[in-house]
This record gives structure tokens, C-alpha cells and sequence, in this order.
């Protein structure tokens, strides 16, 4: 490429530059920015393929968006670890009973006693029923309550159907042909199934559409400027369609398990991500323009300035996720490589992608505050903002160091008191989703009129000899109401069994029917008292399998309750056992990265106690002000992976800057510079993530709607305050020693090539 080729380019991205710094650059010949040496047309090649392959990438994606739910389960058991009681239970089902279908319980209920003409109109809404798609032929009859104002029908819905709509048309029928007065609720299983369904069904629309509105509105705050917000989130919305279309067929292929949970937090995880990592990128891009006419070395310098940090950023928010295969619970464990998959397409799209959008560019991506070429200007700062609120702060933080680390210590562990408050023990079926719920009425109303276990029984599978011990165990449970066992010779499927065995059906001298075995092993049916959701319902599968395991030890005991209990114990397994390893591997990943021990010690543990005051506040809310029923045992592990994996980001950012003064200015002075140098860029990264997980709270789960709450407060705290105020000023008082062991702890500065043995005798000289 000829010289006056370069010189037209170089004037063609060039802002107007002063006369003293003309005068400076004309007397300076060797301090001139350095001029790319690439060939023009690779330049204009490698941005445009990049491009034109992110492009491609999430054309092909994008469509996916609305076919999570073809590769999406919900149930709870397929996540359960294959030696859970209730698992071993369900995988025995199929065996005993010919239909897999999901069990709908339909409650009719009256002000008034129901007439038999009623009653009849009720049989034959059901009889009809089953020509809707998705119901199955074997309709229970209708069963009258004691009382009489109420029924219940037992109506499975086909497994292969698609629950919610089928549960959606069985309610709109059944209302519609039921008689005035009659009030109908479709519950069970089926039941909180839909709701469910319903609750996800915002998240390939709405969710999306907020994370990103929200992001949007920051980046317009921060940038004021309109093209550059487009370039950023066009990044964001590339990286989540290839790793959506990747995680899809992964799922497809059943390499992976996605649920509607898993979902929404992949793609929040990958906007945050990708928008973190791209405010990162920009900041470094606008400081070269600052300093070089030419923007494929102004690119270029952005790149190696920024890839560290972010590379190190990713692979410890990565680190942390794959932390969660050690998880018993698969609805963890297959988070991990969900999510580190979406976290690798955030920082590919943040390293490769913005930096081909912003090259095609240049300043004009900056429009109408376009970065002027001043480098003389930059060399008076010295690297450092001559004012500015990061600025100010720098210097409170130089004043008063001790006192600051100590007072916002001291706030941040009277908040993390109130911690020990949150019940993160586990909530009834029936609260997970959050607002009007037919099926939470439906079992209110089941309650009222029927045992409140009906439709949800615990399941006994236990060998044919030890089965009449199962009955006497089961019997003498208060919170049995009645005992059923399955056998096909019985026109319902399953026939009662009282003290004196198997109960027979029809006229006097009916035979009993014959049990259904299976390799030796019968299949008992208790129906509780209770809701079967219910903390009582919960305690009474615990007590049973404690008297089965002495009493008939071969029996397994599953069902819906059991199912939540194996739930909730795997869930506390896995937040005690992920929570340490989560910490020790993220330390190892810091110690690498900024040469010490020291420092990634007081920054894990600044991190802790963030977190710690974010699950105080977290659970003095949910308590006192959202009365919230609990919480899941996940909630505090998805919380501390998320605030502790991310939260460490904005540490890495900050530190990373400050070794790098630290190296040119000593330890003190780099802490100052990098706090003021990446004060801008860290808070907007945090407001972006505290906004992005904001939104999950528009689904309404209670589990995403808590995590919610939880990682916003955490990251605007940790953003704020730990990273504002304590981790520097801690450092700061601390000095030199925060790099220990490493070289740069025993000398003030350490020359750039890392030539330590100059910068000894140098120190040693100045002590002479």
C-alpha cells in the first residue's frame, strides 16, 4: 500500500488536532502514532467475514428462539439423581401401570348441594371431555364428597400432549358445559404443570424484549450517543442466537437437559455478559482514538489492553459455573455447561465481533461525541482523569483509606445478620408461580371437601412378601387416609386394601382382585390427608422410610411429595458441597492472574461478605415486606455462584488496571489510577448486570423472582460500595504487600519488559 494512500486514510479518521500539538508531533518525529502495516484489503476482509459470519450464525439461530419448548422439560423427577427413592419409584411406573400420562384432578365445587340432575350433567361434561386433544379415554367418574357440595374426577392427560394447552381447553370445556353455579378447578399434577408452562411462556418474548430495553437505555445514558448502544447489543443478541442454536440441539441430541429455569438464566447470563465485556472493549477502543489517527492500531491496542481482563473475567465466570457438575441434582449440573457455552459465545462476540463493527466505524460509531485525537492532552493527564467523580473519589480513598475499609466493613456484616433469617428450605408445589393460579385454588378447594392428598398419592413399591408390613405401616400413619394397590384385574386400575388385605369389588362374593407384580414387587397407593405439597405431607415421607427401613426394607416410596423431598435434600447437598469448591477454584484462578496470594484472598473475601449483606437485606425483605412463602435451597447457591462469579468481574476489571499502573506508578498511585480509570466503565457494567437480572423478575416463578432481587442488589452493592470503596481503600492502606509474594510486593515499580534485577539496583541506589 503506497504512502499517500496512508497519509489520505490516516486524515480521513483523524479529528482536527491542535496547533500546539501539530507544532509538538512536527519537533517529535519519533513520538508519532504508529501506522498499521496490514495490507488494506486483509483489513477490510477479516471485519467484514467476521461480521458476515456472526451474522450468519445468528440468522440461522434466531428462529429457535420460539422452539426451547420442543427440547424443554419442567418435570422435576427427570432432574433427580438416579438413586433418589422417588426416581428408582418412577422408573418402576411404566411397568405397573401401561399409561405415562400426567395426572389432572378436577374439582367441582357448590354453594349448595349438588341434585342428581347436577350430577348428571357433570358425568356427561366429563364423558365429553375426552374427544379434546391431549385427554386420554380413561376418565375417572365423578365422586361425590361427603358433604355433597363438591366432586373430583381423576382426567390424565396424554404424555405426549402439550400440558398446558390440554389443561387450558379441558377448564374452558368443562366451565362451559358444567351447570350454573358450579364452580370448576383443574389441580394435580397436570395442573401445576400448566402453570408452570404458563409461567415460562414470557421468556422467549418478554423477558427478552426487557433485558434488552433496559440495556439499552444505559448504554444511551452512558454513550449518548445511538449507534454505539445498536453495536454493542447487536454483539450481545449474536453471541445468546449462536449459543442458543448450539444449546438447542445439544438439548436435541439429549446431550444437555433445558428447562424453562435454565433458559431464562442463559439468556441473561449472555446479554450481561457480552454487554460487560463489550463496555470494556469500548472504553479501551476510545482511549487509543485518544492517542492514534489510525484505527486499525487504535483496534488492535484495544484488543491486547482488553483481552486479558476479559478472558479472565469469562473463564472464572465459566470456572464457577462448571463448579455445579458436582451437583446430585441435574437441573444444576446441566446449568454449568449451559451457561459457560453462553459465556463463550459473550466473549468470542466481545473480542471478534465489536471489535469488526467498531473498526468498520471508527469514531463515527461515537457520533455526536466522537473521542478527538489528543495525545498531548492524554500525556498531561498522564493516563489519569484530571476530574471527574471517580477522580474525587480516588482521593477520598488516598485521605481517609482505614477509615473507609472499615466503616463499609462494618455496614456490609451488620447487614449479612440478617442472613441466618432466610427460610431456604424448600416451598409447596402450589407457590411457585406467582399470582392468580387455578390449580393452587383447585387444591385449597380439594382440601375443603376431600382428603387433600387425592390425585397425588405417595407410591410404595415393595417386594409381594413384605407387603401386608407396608399396609400396618401405612395404616397406623395419621396422615394416611386410605390404602390402595395396583392391579389391572380392577376395572379402576387399583383396588383398596384395609388391615385384612386386598378388598374385593362388585356383589357379595366377588373375588379380590389380583395385584399387579413386577419382578416380585407390588405397588402401593396412600392417599394423604394433607395437600400433598404441604410441609406435613413432606415430614410424612421421611417418617415412612424410616419405618419401612426397619419395618419392610425393601419398599421405595415416591410420588409428588417424595419427588420434592428427594428435590429439596439433593438441592441442600449440593449448596453445601458447590458453595467451598466454588470459592477455592476461583481463588486459584485469581492468584494466577495477578501473581499473589494476598490480594485474591481480601478480594474472595470482600466478595463473601457482599454477598452475605445481599441475603440479609434478600431475606429481611421477602420476610417483611414480599411475604413470600420461603425460598428453594438453590435460590443461595444460584445466588453466590452468580455474585460471586460475576460479582468477581468487576474486582478483576479493577485490579487487572491497577497491577497495570501499579507496574509504571507503584502500588499506591496504580490504585488511585485504576480506580478513577475504570470507575466509569466497572459502574456501568454493573448497572447493566443489575438490570438484566432485574428482569427475570417479570416471569413469574418465585425461584427466578427471588434470584432476581438477590444478584441486582448484590451487584449494584458489590459495584457501589465493595468495588468503590472497600477494595481500594483496603488495598490502598495495605500498600505494596497486597501483591505478595510476588516481585512487585518488595519494589515500588517494576520496568514494563519485567525487568526486575534494573529496577533492584535502582531501588537499592536510591537507598544509598
Amino acid at each position: 500500500m503506497s504512502t499517500s494512500s496512508n497519509q489520505t486514510e490516516q486524515a480521513e479518521e483523524a479529528t482536527p488536532v491542535t496547533k500546539a500539538a501539530t507544532h509538538a508531533m512536527g519537533h517529535a518525529k519519533h513520538e508519532q502514532p504508529p501506522v498499521s502495516r496490514v495490507p488494506r484489503w486483509l483489513r477490510v476482509l477479516l471485519p467484514a467475514f467476521l461480521i458476515i459470519a456472526w451474522l450468519t450464525a445468528a440468522g440461522i439461530g434466531g428462529p429457535y428462539f420460539g422452539k426451547v419448548g420442543e427440547v424443554a422439560s419442567n418435570d422435576q423427577t427427570s432432574y433427580l439423581p438416579s438413586s433418589a427413592e422417588a426416581t428408582q419409584v418412577r422408573a418402576l411406573l411404566p411397568e405397573f401401570n401401561d399409561s405415562d400420562a400426567i395426572p389432572a384432578i378436577v374439582v367441582f365445587t357448590s354453594d349448595s348441594k349438588l341434585t342428581d340432575d347436577e350430577l348428571d350433567e357433570i358425568s356427561a361434561a366429563l364423558e365429553d371431555a375426552t374427544s379434546l386433544t391431549g385427554i386420554s379415554d380413561e376418565i375417572s367418574p365423578a365422586i361425590p364428597s361427603e358433604d355433597g357440595l363438591a366432586v373430583q374426577a381423576f382426567v390424565p392427560i396424554l404424555s405426549d400432549a402439550e400440558v398446558g394447552d390440554a389443561v387450558a381447553e379441558l377448564s374452558d370445556e368443562l366451565n362451559a358445559n358444567s351447570p350454573a353455579g358450579v364452580t370448576v378447578y383443574v389441580t394435580g399434577p397436570a395442573g401445576f404443570t400448566a402453570d408452570l408452562v404458563a409461567g415460562f411462556a414470557g421468556i422467549d418474548g418478554l423477558l427478552l424484549a426487557v433485558a434488552l430495553l433496559a440495556v439499552f437505555v444505559i448504554l444511551i445514558l452512558v454513550y449518548r450517543s445511538f449507534l454505539l448502544p445498536i453495536a454493542v447489543l447487536s454483539t450481545s443478541l449474536f453471541a445468546l442466537c449462536s449459543a442458543l442454536l448450539l444449546v438447542w440441539w445439544l438439548a436435541k441430541w439429549e446431550i444437555l437437559l433445558l428447562s424453562g429455569q435454565t433458559q431464562g438464566i442463559l439468556f441473561i447470563l449472555v446479554i450481561d455478559a457480552a454487554t460487560d465485556y463489550s463496555l470494556l472493549f469500548v472504553a479501551r477502543y476510545r482511549e487509543e482514538l485518544r492517542v492514534n489517527t489510525d484505527k486499525w492500531v487504535a483496534t488492535i491496542k484495544a484488543i491486547r489492553g482488553s483481552f486479558e481482563p476479559i478472558v479472565a473475567s469469562g473463564g472464572t465466570v465459566i470456572a464457577g459455573l462448571m463448579c455445579l457438575l458436582l451437583s446430585d441434582l441435574k437441573s444444576n449440573s446441566t446449568l454449568g455447561p449451559v451457561a459457560s457455552i453462553g459465556i463463550v459465545f459473550a466473549m468470542l462476540s466481545a473480542l471478534t465481533l465489536l471489535p469488526a463493527i467498531l473498526f468498520a466505524f471508527g469514531r463515527a460509531v461515537f457520533w455526536p461525541r466522537r473521542p478527538k485525537y489528543e495525545p498531548e492532552v492524554v500525556e498531561a493527564e498522564g493516563g489519569m482523569p484530571p476530574k471527574g467523580l471517580w477522580t474525587k473519589l480516588a482521593r477520598l480513598v488516598q485521605k481517609r483509606p482505614r477509615t473507609i475499609w472499615i466503616v463499609t466493613t462494618l455496614v456490609l456484616l451488620v447487614g449479612a445478620l440478617g442472613a441466618t433469617q432466610l427460610n431456604a428450605v424448600g416451598v409447596a408445589q402450589s407457590e411457585l408461580v406467582l399470582g392468580a393460579s387455578e390449580a393452587r385454588d383447585g387444591q385449597v378447594a380439594l382440601g375443603e371437601h376431600f382428603a387433600g392428598g387425592s390425585g397425588s398419592p405417595v407410591q410404595v413399591v415393595v417386594d409381594e412378601g413384605e407387603m401386608q408390613d407396608a399396609v400396618e405401616i401405612l395404616l397406623e400413619n395419621d396422615h394416611i387416609d386410605s390404602i390402595s394397590i395396583v392391579s389391572a384385574d380392577s376395572a379402576s386400575g387399583s383396588a383398596p386394601v384395609t388391615e385384612d388385605g386386598i378388598q374385593a369389588f362388585g356383589p357379595p362374593g366377588s373375588e379380590a382382585p389380583v395385584p399387579t407384580v413386577v419382578d416380585g414387587a407390588v405397588m402401593l397407593q396412600g392417599t394423604l390427608t394433607v395437600a400433598a405439597d404441604s410441609d406435613e405431607a413432606g415430614d410424612t415421607v421421611r417418617d415412612l422410610r424410616s419405618e419401612f427401613a426397619t419395618g419392610a426394607p425393601t419398599a421405595l416410596v415416591g410420588g409428588v411429595t417424595a419427588t420434592a423431598v428427594d428435590t429439596n435434600d439433593a438441592s441442600i447437598h449440593d449448596r453445601n458441597l458447590i458453595i467451598p469448591i466454588v470459592l477455592v477454584v476461583i481463588m486459584i484462578i485469581l492468584m494466577l492472574l495477578l501473581r499473589s496470594i494476598l490480594a485474591p484472598i481480601l478480594l474472595i473475601a470482600t466478595t463473601v461478605i457482599s454477598f452475605g449483606t445481599a441475603m440479609g437485606v434478600a431475606a429481611l425483605l421477602f420476610n417483611g415486606v414480599f411475604n413470600f412463602p420461603g425460598a428453594d435451597p438453590a435460590v443461595p447457591l444460584y445466588g453466590f455462584v452468580f455474585l460471586v462469579a460475576l460479582g468477581i468481574d468487576y474486582n478483576i476489571f479493577l485490579m487487572t488496571r491497577v497491577r497495570e499502573e501499579s507496574l509504571k506508578h507503584g502500588t499506591r498511585e496504580g490504585i488511585l489510577r485504576g480506580l478513577a480509570i475504570t470507575g466509569g466503565v466497572i459502574t456501568s457494567a454493573g448497572l447493566v448486570l443489575a438490570a438484566t437480572f432485574a428482569a427475570l423478575s417479570v416471569i413469574p416463578i418465585l425461584f427466578l423472582v427471588q434470584l432476581a432481587f438477590i444478584v441486582a442488589f448484590g451487584v449494584l452493592l458489590d459495584t457501589f460500595v465493595v468495588r468503590t470503596l472497600l477494595v481500594p481503600a483496603l488495598s490502598y492502606d495495605i500498600g505494596r504487600a497486597i501483591w505478595w509474594p510476588s516481585k512487585l510486593s518488595r519494589f515500588d515499580t517494576i520496568e514494563p519488559r519485567g525487568e526486575v534485577a534494573e529496577s533492584a539496583n535502582a531501588h537499592e541506589k536510591s537507598a544509598v
